[in-house]
């Protein structure tokens, strides 16, 4: 709902009901229950699914101790649900029978405002929840509205809390950063809230060390992630603008052991952002490959499988895009790398066409002598 009042073109739509799952589930062809901490339909419409959900309600402190509750599946009303939801922009619903906005809060008054106001209490909510201090700052800078004070003041009341929650949840967190038009405003604010040494101390600590190179490591991040959208991409994008502004600012001539053996970028990546061996692998390789742009003439002195191999790397793209951001490759050497980039891409598919699964080659097998043939030879 949020989205269509601001004119936005919503990625997805949350449906809400009062019937339960199971009752869903009866009534809507091609539904399937999901979830069992939080009972969830998933309907699928083509290529397209939406996930239905039964109005919840908050659980008292006696349920809260129970242990014959089991997940987070107490079913309450429409105005319970929108006081369970984080901020009051996001407790809105709209009724498709009625054609009529429902707000059982002030989420229509702060969206006419431009705020960002928790709904309830915003320390005890973030207590709750302490990812939603990642929340807030993502969906500020994602809609360019403001934190109402209250809870900006909570947010760094409770930033230390974050430490109690999981990596994988602020890896989440993280990337949807890096998904951002310009992702170095919520890295900005989190720093000057005291929240990202919480999250991320080595990086906090090199912002506050080298404010110079600070400069450079947010202008690198304005630039954007350059279209890429996998988790992999958005990190190495994010451990470029480290390692130029941090660790190495002139990117000829890296390896791509220099990286993975650094002890405080490997800390960094594996420990803080979550990143997998083959994400780390990935952005090593791509800072490589950057390095060793300005080397067309060694690149064409390679025979065409060795120029296949590194053209069809996974990592190629992302150097290609460092280089260009990094000014490294003038408008001939990007035209170069943009040419023979789509000569192997048109060469790899070549020779995906002209693979016949039925011509492959047959293992040879030897044959066995029959029983006869043997006994014939012992004779």
């Amino acid at each position: 709902m949020r989205d269509l009042l601001l004119g936005i073109h919503p990625k997805d739509f949350d449906i809400a009901t009062s019937a339960k799952p199971e009752e869903v589930r009866k009534i809507i062809y091609r539904a399937y229950l999901i979830g069992r901490r939080f009972r969830l339909v998933l309907v699928r419409r083509d290529d397209t699914q939406f996930e239905v959900a039964t109005f919840r309600r908050m659980l008292s402190d006696e349920e809260l101790e129970s242990e014959d509750i089991e997940g987070d599946n107490m079913f309450g009303t429409p105005e319970e649900d929108a006081c369970r939801r984080d901020f009051t922009i996001n407790g809105m619903f709209y009724d498709p029978i009625a054609g009529e906005l429902i707000d059982f809060g002030t989420g229509k008054s702060d969206l006419d405002q431009r705020l960002v106001r928790m709904i309830g209490e915003p320390n005890e909510r973030l207590k709750e929840d302490p990812i939603r201090i990642l929340r807030a700052l993502r969906l500020k800078h994602m809609i360019g509205f403001s934190l109402e004070e209250d809870l900006r003041k909570a947010i760094q009341n409770q930033a230390e809390t974050l430490l109690t929650s999981v990596l994988p949840r602020r890896r989440e967190e993280l990337l949807k950063f890096l998904r951002l038009p310009d992702p170095s405003q919520p890295f900005i604010e989190a720093y000057d809230l005291g929240v990202l040494q919480f999250i991320s101390p080595t990086l906090a600590t090199y912002l506050e060390r080298h404010t110079e190179q600070a400069d450079q490591f947010y202008d690198l991040l304005k630039l954007g992630s350059g279209g890429f959208k996998e988790p992999a991409e958005l990190f190495a994008f994010l451990v470029h603008a480290f390692y130029r502004a941090f660790v190495q600012p002139d990117p000829n001539h890296i390896r791509s052991k220099d990286i993975l053996e650094h002890e405080d970028l490997c800390l960094w990546m594996r420990e803080e952002l979550g990143m997998f061996k083959s994400e780390m692998a990935l952005a090593a390789k791509a800072l490589h490959f950057e390095g060793i742009l300005d080397r067309i003439e060694d690149f064409d002195r390679k025979g065409e499988r060795r120029q296949m191999a590194q053209l069809s790397h996974e990592a190629f793209p992302l150097a290609l895009f460092f280089g260009e951001r990094d000014f490294k490759l003038d408008s001939g050497g990007a035209a170069y790398w943009r040419e023979k980039f789509e000569w192997a891409q048109g060469r790899k598919e070549f020779h995906t066409e002209e693979e016949d699964p039925r011509k492959k080659r047959r293992r040879r097998t030897r044959k066995r002598p029959s029983k006869k043939s043997s006994e014939a030879e012992e004779e």
